[in-house]
């Protein structure tokens, strides 16, 4: 397994900007994500990854391609990484969400995992399909660094299931943190085969079958 993994959060988009919920809106970087996005590869390009995933989402692609060419690595992108499906919500502001229906939104700051966005994605199935891609990785990566470009919120539930430090507020999307954070694989990826007891929701991790490189 890869010692450390970069988990890269995709630049900021007009909806980031706007205070909206993107959700799985496939929504360009602003200039200011883009911005940053070229910040965060000068950085990488000291010490580049040994390889670079993206997710299928628009901005996350864009911020890969940016990083990967200041690193000198072709982004792969990947299938299983897509942002968490808020569903009906996606597109309205979080102030909008707060005011019309504030304790859902106090039960989703305070526990996500009871939560399911209206037509959109528990948050137990989001952890169990990002997990399944994150095996298949750390596989085909027996050491080293590697670097994955997610959208906001799912690099608090990425960086999560690979450290098991806790995800925050999902709905915090003022964070003001770098874009690329280096992250500790935690000992248990390193037992084979690798799991992860989500012990929030109860569920145990099944084994990954099936192939997730786009091509």
């Amino acid at each position: 397994m890869p010692d450390h993994l970069i988990v890269i959060r995709s630049g900021a988009t007009d909806y980031d900007l706007q205070g909206r919920i993107r959700g799985t809106l496939g929504i360009p970087l602003a200039a200011e994500g883009a911005a940053a996005a070229s910040r965060a590869g000068l950085k990488l390009a000291e010490a580049p990854p040994a390889a670079i995933y993206a997710s299928e989402d628009e901005s996350a692609e864009e911020t890969a391609r940016i990083i990967g060419v200041a690193c000198d690595r072709k982004p792969k992108s990947i299938s299983g990484l897509g942002n968490i499906d808020m569903g009906l919500w996606q597109g309205r502001l979080i102030d909008e969400i707060r005011d019309t229906q504030p304790r859902l939104h106090r039960q989703w700051q305070d526990h996500p995992w009871s939560v399911e966005p209206p037509e959109g994605e528990l948050l137990d199935d989001v952890c169990g399909r990002v997990e399944e891609v994150l095996e298949k990785l750390f596989l085909r990566h027996p050491s080293g660094i590697i670097a994955v470009v997610v959208p906001r919120p799912l690099d608090a539930v990425v960086a999560w299931l690979v450290s098991g430090r806790p995800m925050g507020d999902l709905w915090d999307f003022e964070r003001t943190l770098d874009l690329a954070e280096t992250i500790p694989v935690a000992a248990q990826w390193h037992s084979p085969p690798p799991r992860i007891d989500v012990l929030a929701s109860g569920r145990t991790p099944t084994a990954p079958h099936q192939p997730f490189l786009s091509r």
